[in-house]
């Protein structure tokens, strides 16, 4: 499969080291909206094809799908360009600003025909389907304790006022949707949709920037959920699920690092089912993608328009219940 890249930073840079290891993976192309960052990326991996314009490259038969790796602000727009051109198109997450955004970008791709998903890594690594497997053995589930909270460089940035893209609301930045996302997914994706949520957090620049860090708690029938996040400071404390007849520890959710199941009757003992998996995470949603375009299929029926627009229905509401207020809530 022939792709295009937008963006050219770090995450880029580990999912075509994802891409090396993928035979039917193809870097194509390049795009950047200065020619001298295009070429210079381009060349790192021996690419010949550069674009400053998104519609020439949406354009242009040298690709088959796009991996959108630019600023959250921009996602859904550049989306849809590719996606009206029939490209296929994988996002990272969070897919969009807010749920209008992505419910746009969904119709845009049911109405071309075009393949979408939302490049969130969490349910194709392996020790994934290993929890959901065995989910069962901790009986009834009464609480979920998810988190992920690690210090940005970019906040020491922040403190001398040099304002980075990582702290800055016009670009639909923050530490909800750049970090929180992944424990709220996971519970999400396990548990769904709960029927209420309390939201609470810290809102920088004297309340009109971005979220700092927050703390969202989630109830369903039988079981709550809570769900810490931050980026300005790190926590230790490991994801837990947690049933009357034990536990599951995970260790770094948003990478799966680590599966334990503790099992109340046999004495509380740790026994791990960490499935093995390659060190780039990002293989397997990368390798997901490129067999649903080969299979000529246009939703993933794994990381699904319901399960984003639930998670996406979720962040607004959390956003909203906070204060945070993002340029492209207005447009």
């Amino acid at each position: 499969m022939k792709f295009g890249i937008i963006g050219t930073n770090w995450i880029t840079d580990k999912l075509l080291s994802a891409g090396a290891e993928i035979e039917e993976f193809e870097l194509a192309a390049v795009y950047s909206r200065k020619e001298e960052t295009a070429r210079k990326f381009a060349e790192k991996y021996g690419v010949k094809k550069i674009f400053t314009s998104l519609e020439e490259m949406a354009e242009s038969d040298e690709i088959e799908g796009v991996y959108i790796a630019s600023p959250n602000s921009l996602h859904a727009e550049q989306s849809m360009i590719f996606l009206s051109r029939g490209k296929a198109v994988l996002c990272e997450k969070p897919s969009a600003s807010n749920k209008r955004e992505l419910e746009k970008v969904i119709k845009t791709a049911r109405e071309n025909n075009a393949l979408y998903m939302e490049a969130m890594k969490i349910p194709f690594i392996p020790t994934y389907g290993v929890l959901k497997e065995n989910l069962h053995k901790i009986g009834k589930i009464r609480k979920i304790i998810a988190g992920y909270c690690q210090y940005s460089s970019r906040y020491e940035d922040y403190l001398k006022g040099d304002i980075k893209n990582a702290f800055r609301p016009e670009f639909s930045n923050g530490a909800l949707m750049d970090i929180g996302v992944y424990p709220l997914f996971l519970v999400v994706s396990l548990f769904g949709v709960p029927e209420s949520l309390k939201a609470s957090g810290m809102i920088l620049e004297n309340g009109k920037g971005i979220d700092a860090y927050g703390t969202l708690n989630m109830s369903y029938e039988e079981r709550d959920a809570t769900v810490l996040y931050s980026k300005i400071y790190n926590s230790y404390i490991p994801t837990e699920i947690i049933g009357e007849e034990g536990s599951f520890i995970i260790e770094h959710p948003s990478e799966m690092d680590r599966l334990y199941h503790i099992d109340r009757k046999s004495g509380n003992g740790r026994r791990e089912l960490t499935a093995p998996r390659k060190e780039n995470s990002m293989y397997y949603e990368l390798k997901h993608f490129i067999d649903l375009y080969n299979e000529g299929k246009k939703e993933s029926p794994v990381n699904s328009y319901e399960l984003a627009l639930q998670v996406m229905t979720i962040m607004d509401e959390v956003r909203k219940q906070i204060g945070i207020v993002f340029p492209a809530d207005a447009k």
